[in-house]
């Protein structure tokens, strides 16, 4: 086996009041008095110390963090982060940006309340790319939040921070949120369960509320599925949506047999690398193993849909840099990064588009739900090409470069954004060549995270995930 030094491997496990336990398992030990949440959060600090170092994850800490008022939560006690586009009170929220000063929050944004309903205890923020929009979590003139499992190579973006952070062992679980790939993508780099949920399962951001189509669903990342599984029963204790069914806790498989699709090329031409699509089929063969019933499937989706998304993605960006000065008054535009400003750019080119744009992607939902018919989930690739090095993605790369690179990388995520459906990455048997883990994901109808939680667990019973601490 390849040592520690020789594959620049970063981890934090050791014998200590988080020992190896996930934050179901942590929360249990500190119900039944075995833990403290003190010596949780002490615990979990040195060990961010301890890798913070070499993987830059945290973008602040709280000063002197204590558990939330959830004592009877499902993650009461837990140490955790929050990522830095989320209102955290008495934290700047930077978003990532060096376009500004930010200002210290005056109170909680509606998710950290319903995060902090569960218990956790909030230690600090994690670093994210610039406003979110990149899959790398890299930046001009900063370091980059690196891979705990090579840390060559990038965490993925835009959750990357907090990816790395769980990855590594520092924390159990971290805040994530999704626009286009934000939970699934950093899960799939780092080799962990990254569950999108559905449009409206958990509470939206006020920036959601405004835009004509909202993309972004917040939730966690996590080394096991039962901590995704607990995360949304405790955010539907605090608040249940009322258009969509209820979920409960999923604590397991379920007996019953799913026909599922599977695709291994992008709808929109990107075929898949080798390294990948042998991930995918390597999944096919067990489910079929395990029963279920696994066929190719086409999705419909609008030939337009990848030119149609990077516009709405550019007006994004637009919009951001109208107005920043809600931000902090100091907010310069010309200082966003070179992604940022190319979107800009591209959208101001092509503004005249808009409604069409928006029309359409609106759209895609009844074409998708086409696709389901006799379908109960669609598998699928993660990102078109396993995790590319530091570098590969940076915002310092020429615009026109950069974004042919990201479309040829995201090229399975943003379609469930859109369209609002639940979606989850899950960690493989695979790895590359250098160690780093390859995801598969799997998407649902609008309201049907528990099929999905279902089948995760039943693949990590079958073929546990890989352990970072076991190389």
């Amino acid at each position: 086996m390849t040592t520690f030094d020789e594959r620049t491997i970063v981890h934090a496990f050791r014998d200590d009041a988080l020992g190896e336990h996930d934050a179901v398992g942590l929360a249990a030990a500190i119900r039944r008095g075995e833990v403290s949440p003190a010596e949780a959060a002490r615990d979990a600090q040195a060990r961010v110390r301890a890798v913070e170092g070499r993987l830059g994850a945290v973008q602040a800490y709280v000063d002197a963090p204590v558990p939330a008022t959830g004592a009877g939560g499902a993650f009461a006690g837990v140490p955790t982060f929050v990522k830095d586009n989320t209102d955290y009170q008495g934290l700047p929220t930077g978003h990532g940006s060096a376009a500004f000063r930010p200002r210290a929050a005056r109170q909680h944004a509606p998710f950290a309340r319903q995060f902090l309903s569960s218990g956790v205890t909030v230690l600090g923020k994690t670093r994210l790319p610039e406003f979110g929009f990149s899959p790398t979590t890299e930046y001009e003139s900063a370091a980059p939040v690196r891979n705990p499992w090579h840390t060559d190579y990038s965490a993925g973006g835009s959750s990357g921070g907090s990816a790395a952070l769980v990855a590594s062992g520092a924390v159990p679980i971290a805040h994530a949120n999704d626009g286009g790939g934000s939970i699934r993508i950093p899960a799939a780099c780092c080799g962990l369960v990254g569950l999108k949920p559905s449009r409206g399962r958990v509470v939206p951001s006020a920036l959601s509320r405004q835009l004509p189509l909202d993309i972004v669903s917040d939730g966690i990342v996590s080394r096991s599925v039962r901590d995704a599984a607990a995360f949304l029963a405790a955010a539907e204790t605090y608040r249940r949506s009322p258009k969509l069914p209820p979920l409960g806790l999923v604590e397991g498989p379920s007996a019953q047999r799913l026909r599922i699709g599977f695709l291994l090329d992008s709808v929109h031409g990107v075929r898949t690398d080798t390294a990948t699509r042998e991930a995918v089929e390597e999944t096919v063969a067990t489910l079929e193993r395990l029963g279920h019933t696994v066929e190719p499937v086409e999705l419909s989706v609008d030939p337009t849909f990848a030119d149609d998304f990077l516009t709405y993605w550019g007006m994004l960006s637009f919009l951001l840099g109208v107005t920043g000065r809600n931000l902090g008054e100091d907010f310069d535009r010309r200082r966003m990064d070179g992604l940022s400003r190319g979107l800009r750019e591209e959208y101001l080119r092509n503004w005249r588009r808009t409604p069409g744009v928006v029309r359409r992607l609106k759209r895609t939902k009844e074409a998708y739900a086409a696709s389901f018919r006799g379908l109960d989930l669609v598998m699928s690739p993660v990102l078109a090409h396993t995790t590319p090095r530091i570098g590969h993605l940076s915002p310092a790369v020429p615009y026109t470069t950069l974004i042919e690179r990201i479309l040829g990388y995201v090229a399975f995520t943003p379609v469930d954004n859109v369209v609002g459906t639940p979606s989850i990455s899950l960690p493989t048997a695979s790895a590359t060549e250098d160690g780093l883990p390859i995801g598969v994901m799997f998407s649902a109808r609008p309201g049907a995270e528990r099929k999905l939680l279902e089948v995760a667990f039943q693949l990590e019973a079958d073929r546990p995930f890989r352990r970072i601490q076991d190389l």
